[in-house]
């Protein structure tokens, strides 16, 4: 079972007053079937740049999807337990469920999670450890660490005893 995301959320009352629309563990939760512990939990999701703060309508009902909409962008939490736990034979499911099964490499990469995204992404390490993967190279990241990944092909790589937290967001970007 992935670990609940809670989510304040703020927003504005009829007289233009600043309020508190939502305090509670988001719903918006993607755990692929076959992969339970593995799981995107997305916070905000953004349809256009610059963003609209009008409204008070959760942005996160129409279910999660790997890439933010076009000119975008999505904050989400994603939970990875160790490479040990995983189910690597599952990964175009678990990419499709997501509507991404054709971002995953189609060469025969070091690790069966490498994919690509035209995003632009700011991860940070939110708890645990992981090991951030490019077709050349890797790099242990800790808690409190940052990658500003920049539509490359990537995976993660948990190599520790314990589940890895990021959080994340993703804005839509140009392809390479």
């Amino acid at each position: 079972m992935i670990k609940p995301i809670r989510r304040v959320v703020t927003g504005h009352d009829a007289n233009g007053k600043s309020i508190f629309i939502s305090n509670a563990d988001s719903t918006a939760v993607y755990s692929p079937e076959g992969q339970p512990n593995v799981g995107m939990t997305d916070l905000w999701v953004q349809s256009e740049f610059p963003a609209s703060n009008a409204g008070n309508d959760d942005t996160t009902t129409a279910g999660v999807q790997l890439s933010p909409p076009k000119n975008g962008s999505v904050c989400r939490v994603v939970e990875i337990p160790p490479d040990t736990e995983r189910n690597f034979a599952g990964m175009h499911d678990y990419f499709s469920g997501m509507g991404a099964g054709d971002n995953l490499s189609k060469d025969k990469p070091r690790h069966p999670g490498f994919h690509t995204t035209s995003t632009l992404d700011y991860i940070f390490i939110l708890q645990g450890e992981i090991y951030a993967l490019m077709d050349e190279g890797e790099v242990l990241m800790r808690q409190g660490d940052c990658l500003i990944q920049r539509g490359t092909s990537h995976a993660w790589s948990n190599r520790s005893d314990k589940p890895c937290l990021l959080g994340a967001v993703l804005i839509a970007a140009h392809p390479v």
